[in-house]
């Protein structure tokens, strides 16, 4: 009987000490940050603009101006423009006849005469290329001040 006793008492004192223990978890203390997969490079030629976009912002009517838009071929294989072409005649281009090398840089240029143009302009360039991505687009505006 005490045997019974004294395990009824371990089984009480036992039971009610492993309930007050703290259930509270460990919360680190120092910050992980996720872990982001790098941009995957495209398989083939890829054609990637530092700025597809560009204003010229205000100019006086009869005014050439130019522009270079350069751009990374950032894909596996050669990259060969084919041609660049202009929504008008106002606008001519100049591209890289041979092939842009995985990795290389290469400039488009466009060259905008604002003679006989008023106002807003909005001119886009279609470049075409075998790039994986089909054909790009490159966009310039200016807005065209009088000339007297």
């Amino acid at each position: 009987m005490k045997k019974i006793f004294i395990g009824a008492l371990f089984l009480l004192f036992g039971g009610s000490a492993a309930m007050a223990q703290d259930t509270t978890a460990i919360k680190p203390t120092t910050t992980v940050a996720p872990i982001v997969a790098p941009a995957p490079v495209p398989v083939g030629p890829s054609m990637l603009f530092d700025e597809p976009k560009f204003n010229y912002g205000e100019i006086k009517q009869g005014d050439v101006i130019e522009h270079g838009f350069k751009f990374t071929n950032n894909g596996t294989l050669p990259l060969i423009i084919y041609d660049v072409k202009t929504t008008c005649g106002c606008t001519v281009s100049e591209y890289p006849q041979a092939p842009v090398m995985p990795g290389e840089t290469a400039i488009i240029k466009a060259r905008f005469d604002s003679a006989k143009k008023r106002g807003q302009q909005n001119k886009v360039l279609i470049v075409e290329s075998n790039a994986v991505q089909g054909n790009a687009q490159i966009v310039f505006s200016s807005t065209i001040a009088s000339a007297n």
